[in-house]
Parts: structure tokens; sequence; C-alpha cells
């Protein structure tokens, strides 16, 4: 039986863009914000608030998948120790997406993909 896919494949196979969203998910953990093309950022969010919830949680299952998917362990420890409690009350929604608008060179749309302030 053929189930629809979810999500955008961004022109890449399923390895390439796996390694893309783990890249650009510990470039904004670790910076708090990135620049980004809009059709990334908006792919990006879902897997972000994922890993965000599993720190937030913080069991040891929720750990152990983390590890598995960053080897980085400044990554882990920045989300569990930093990111986590600072979204401990919220229920999710902790990315924003800002439009920037067209990039000079071939005019495809850019944001920034950023966590947001406590409020």
């Amino acid at each position: 039986m053929i189930k629809r896919k979810k999500g955008k494949k961004l022109g890449r196979d399923l390895k390439h863009r796996r390694a893309l969203f783990k890249n650009l998910a510990r470039q904004l953990i670790l910076h708090e914000e990135i620049k980004t093309t809009l059709a990334k950022a908006k792919a990006l969010r879902p897997f972000v608030e994922k890993v965000v919830t599993k720190a937030k949680r913080g069991q040891r299952s929720d750990l152990l998948k983390l590890r598995s998917s960053f080897p980085y362990p400044n990554i882990i420890k920045k989300l569990v120790k930093e990111i986590g409690p600072r979204f401990k009350e919220r229920p999710g929604g902790y990315t924003r997406i800002l439009k920037l608008g067209p990039r000079r060179g071939d005019g495809v749309e850019t944001a920034i993909i950023k966590f947001v302030k406590d409020e």
C-alpha cells in the first residue's frame, strides 16, 4: 500500500536530506539563529521542535536518541542544560521564522530561523 510522504524533498535523497537537517539543527543549537533559504527553514522547523521536546523532557530514552542523532557532546550539553529548561513551561512553538526577501544571486527567498525569546 502506497502512503503519501510528509515533508519536502528539497532536491535531495533521504540520506542527504537527513544530513542537511542534522547540520542545520546543530548550527541552530550552537548559534541560536541561522540564515538559510525559506524552504529549508520551513522543513527544519519540525525536526528542531522534536529535538527540543526530547531535551526538555530529559528522560533517559530521549537522551539516548539525542546522542544517536548528534554525536557532539557540546550540542547535547547545550540542549539539556540551556535550551531544554528555557522552554520547560512552553507547550511547543520553540522556533520563529523571519522572512528576509530574495537572495541577490539566484532570487531564492531567504529567512532567519531562531529560537523564541523568553516572554
